[in-house]
């Protein structure tokens, strides 16, 4: 394990110090901070998986049908409720669905599960690696949204409650994200 984190770190390259250029910065580009400010506090229940209501369910196994649910959260944040329904696959793998309720209907919004930092793709790594602020996340969640973009929530060392950055990856860009994903 300490051999694998060494690789990664190394391949990661991490950066210290600030971009020498601060108009890029301000634009976005190479060189931006990759940490992101504190997302919004949520009102979080945990859910017994027998308890979920029915179209929750049928949200969660019309997706991915041969899941068994083991957990469930139900959180509201920003005016949004939505749904962390956490389970397995037939295969053992672990997985979770976030559902998003809107007027009485519910729907996937993404599809989650953690990843080794060294599977993500080369370009992902680089792009967070890129960032003056970069760290070597202690976790990462793929998380497929609905458009095909796929976000790496990566997790800052000692800090498990929230992704400190996120990174874009679609059509073969990674692109560090501006603001937290909603969900």
């Amino acid at each position: 394990m300490v051999r694998r984190m060494v690789v990664a770190a190394a391949a990661l390259g991490v950066l210290a110090g600030c971009s020498e250029d601060p108009a890029a910065d301000a634009r976005g580009d190479a060189g931006a901070n990759a940490v992101l400010p504190a997302g919004p506090a949520a009102r979080i229940d945990k859910i017994a998986a027998a308890d979920l209501p029915d179209a929750v369910r049928a949200a969660v196994l019309t997706r991915i049908p041969d899941m068994t649910i083991v957990e469930a959260e139900r959180k509201e944040r920003d005016g949004m409720v939505f749904y962390d329904v956490e389970g397995t696959r037939a295969d053992g793998s672990e997985i979770e669905l976030d559902i998003l309720e809107e007027g009485g209907q519910y729907r996937v919004v993404e599809v989650q599960r953690d990843i080794e930092w060294t599977a993500a793709p080369a370009e992902v790594i680089a792009a967070a690696g890129a960032a003056p602020d970069s760290f070597t996340p202690e976790r990462v969640i793929e998380s497929t949204q609905n458009d095909g973009t796929v976000v790496f929530e990566l997790f800052a060392p000692g800090k498990p409650d929230e992704p400190a950055a996120e990174v874009n990856w679609k059509d073969g860009r990674a692109e560090l994200r501006r603001e937290r994903n909603a969900y």
